[in-house]
């Protein structure tokens, strides 16, 4: 795929709904409480590995500009996961498509992680690492829910959880580069609200649990979200003390980059170390 096309693709897919957006705008627009009712119109999608165990726990968070977020091009990739012998759950949150603005959108991907956790624990896998991974705009809001989850962490029906790592594909990181954008994740200008745009930018907490291993993706053809960014966030993560790894992924654009063929090699890999990383880390 040309560049050109994936910019069109992505324009496309910016405005589509999914059945579980539509249940989340139907909540917002009669009244909704955000917690269990939010949580059940989400429509989480759990795929199991073929044995039991405690196993990573991967929550795959899409992307969609902050205006929509429709986990279902995530679904192969979720598949290849669960094959390798993983947790894998698919989610969305709610955006600005819903009128709902930061820090709502990290504290339903904690939820959506604290709610994978628990479906896992029923289904034998309790007890391995909890991992987010998210693309573009998810990769953002993934990162700042690893690194800040007690700043970000709202009502939810499940017992909160503190993810183990974070892994990001093409991630939206610098909001203020991207502040046309960057208004559906805040509701506002910088100048607005100079309070929420600092705290929703990674690179402010970059320093903080600097034990979370991080894993950033890339394809460098990528002309919607920059390379720069997640060189730039490697940067900020080291110097805060992260392990962290950089993967340029050549002639792959900004959506080819979550295709499960495409990333999914350097992805199985990083997890399955994962726990040795872990390990070392404590």
């Amino acid at each position: 795929m040309t560049p050109g096309a994936a910019g069109g693709r992505l324009a496309g897919m910016r405005w589509q709904l999914c059945p579980a957006l539509v249940a989340l705008t139907l909540l917002v627009a009669c009244g909704g409480s955000p917690g269990v009712e939010v949580a059940a119109a989400r429509g989480d999608r759990v795929f199991l590995p073929d044995h039991e165990g405690p196993v990573p726990v991967v929550v795959l968070v899409p992307g969609g500009g902050w205006s929509t977020a429709d986990p279902t091009g995530l679904v192969p990739l979720a598949e290849a996961l669960a094959e390798a012998g993983n947790v894998a759950v698919t989610t969305t949150y709610r955006t600005a498509g819903t009128q709902t603005y930061y820090p709502v959108p990290v504290a339903d991907v904690l939820c959506a992680a604290a709610s994978a956790v628990s479906r896992a624990a029923d289904a034998g896998h309790e007890g391995g690492p909890l991992v987010l991974v998210g693309h573009s705009a998810g990769a953002q809001l993934a990162v700042l829910a690893a690194l800040r989850p007690d700043v970000h962490a709202g009502e939810c029906e499940h017992p909160a959880v503190v993810p183990d790592a974070v892994v990001g594909l093409a991630g939206a990181y610098d909001v203020r580069a991207l502040e046309r954008i960057s208004r559906d994740l805040f509701g506002s200008s910088p100048e607005q609200d100079p309070g929420a745009w600092r705290e929703g930018d990674v690179g402010t907490w970059a320093a903080e649990r600097p034990e979370v291993p991080v894993l950033l993706v890339h394809g460098d053809l990528d002309d919607v979200v920059p390379p720069s960014m997640s060189r730039r966030l490697h940067d900020q993560l080291r110097s805060g003390g992260h392990p962290v790894e950089l993967v340029s992924l050549p002639g792959v654009d900004h959506l080819d980059v979550f295709e499960a063929d495409v990333v999914g090699p350097t992805l199985l890999e990083w997890v399955e170390r994962l726990p040795d990383v872990l390990a070392e880390g404590s």
